[in-house]
């Protein structure tokens, strides 16, 4: 049932982005007064079709992208059967250069619109709900698995990120943070400051859901709700708080786990506070790492923060284009081979990964905004068969007068079909192999 739901959203998400890049094509095309062939949502073989004004408008049966098929254009489709004849006036290649280009970059200004539409209406209906820094500093960090490979120690409190104060948590989990070679986190440790310096292209680990979790998370105080077996024997009651086990102070319940995992079937002592009190206890570890209590974590305390429309709007533009800016040092890292392929891109099946198991609409929008600004930049990518192949050439035959020959844009948009199939065979494989390690 959660691939079920993982997949549904990633083809709703998919078919709302592609749906919409394809539209701006079309949008362009007839507004300079060219003939649209089709628009689909999916691809072949055909569910249902209608016509209206000469567009065939349809949905496909594989819902993994769509198409628009604009006369006189050779695009992925192959179809050079126009090449045989003199354009008509109503062909993409008989129009002037600058309106072919706004038809090719269409697409991207639709998915950049969307992508803003998003991120300001987010931002503006739910503002931000964060965690501030004296709230997390109240009791420190708790340095999970990957915490502690950056260097981090559990109680470290966060004094500064690249010498500058910080406000909120998301900042401790800003991808430029790892993407850079130099980033230093200032902490106060057992009362003495030091400078953590994050290894250079921790990115590599800092790469899905599973590894931010894995980070660093707020230390979050708890009590004891009921108290069963090797507890009770012990003394422990309802509405204690275990402060110390054995010479660790203590302060969240993962804390605790990972010190019972490490003494399964053995006994430890345990300092209680109860009310104003402190009592040593000594309790029995079973061999499945428990020791009879049900315990409740503290309400943490969240900042809230509201915008009107015109700051909502700045600040979800500036978070639509800081996912392209940050696939821009993806992409220059990959190529510097600083970062491994394998580990940062992902296809259909990582994407499905993205949304989760459980259909959370603001998650779901917020994904979908992501995806638009990430399908606008791959888009915008100078690979023939690609807008930004087509906008290339274009580009060319703008600035020196000569229009590349149809049979070059035939050949090259071959090869970037080819380009294109390939990097699509390595992300699904890709995504497989990452399924089974």
């Amino acid at each position: 049932m959660d691939g079920i739901i993982m997949a549904a959203q990633m083809i709703l998400a998919l078919s709302i982005i592609v749906g919409i890049h394809e539209f701006g094509h079309l949008i362009a095309a007839k507004l300079f007064g060219m003939k649209v062939e089709k628009y689909f949502i999916g691809f072949p073989p055909k569910i249902f079709s209608f016509k209206y004004k000469g567009t065939e408008y349809g949905l496909g049966s594989i819902p993994l992208g769509g198409f628009v098929k604009i006369s006189g254009i050779i695009d992925e489709s192959m179809d050079t059967s126009h090449l045989k004849k003199e354009p008509d006036e109503w062909e993409f290649r008989s129009k002037p250069a600058w309106q072919r280009l706004i038809v090719m970059l269409g697409g991207i200004i639709f998915n950049v619109i969307t992508g803003l539409i998003i991120f300001t209406s987010i931002t503006f209906y739910n503002g931000d709900i964060y965690l501030s820094k004296n709230e997390i500093n109240k009791n420190g960090v708790l340095a999970l698995e990957l915490g502690e490979e950056a260097g981090f120690m559990t109680g470290d409190k966060i004094l500064l990120i690249n010498g500058r104060d910080w406000e909120r948590d998301a900042e401790l989990f800003n991808p430029n943070l790892f993407f850079d070679d130099n980033t230093t986190f200032r902490v106060e440790r057992e009362g003495k400051e030091l400078d953590i310096r994050i290894p250079d292209n921790f990115i590599n680990k800092m790469n899905n859901r599973e590894a931010l979790s894995s980070f660093l998370k707020a230390r979050t105080p708890f009590f004891i709700d009921s108290v069963y077996n090797n507890a009770l024997k012990a003394g422990i009651t309802k509405g204690d708080r275990i402060i110390k086990v054995e010479e660790n102070y203590i302060v969240d319940l993962y804390e605790l786990k990972s010190i019972l995992e490490k003494n399964k079937s053995s006994i430890i002592q345990v300092t209680i506070k109860r009310e104003d009190k402190i009592i040593e206890k000594v309790v029995e570890i079973s061999k499945d790492a428990t020791i009879g209590i049900l315990a409740v974590n503290e309400t943490l305390i969240f900042s809230e923060k509201k915008y009107n429309l015109s700051e909502s709007f700045v600040i979800g533009t500036n978070k639509a284009f800081g996912i392209v800016f940050l696939n821009i040092r993806a992409f220059g890292k990959m190529f510097s081979g600083d970062i491994d392929p394998s580990k940062n891109l992902s296809g259909p099946i990582g994407i499905a990964q993205i949304f989760g198991s459980e259909w959370d609409w603001g998650n779901f929008w917020r994904i979908v905004g992501l995806l638009s600004m990430v399908l606008a930049f791959m888009n915008l990518l100078p690979i023939p068969a690609l807008d930004g192949g087509h906008a290339t050439f274009i580009l060319y035959e703008m600035v020196s007068g000569k229009k590349p020959t149809e049979k070059f844009l035939e050949y090259s948009t071959r090869f970037g079909v080819i380009i294109l199939l390939g990097l699509m065979s390595y992300v699904i494989l890709n995504d497989i192999y990452k399924l089974f390690i």
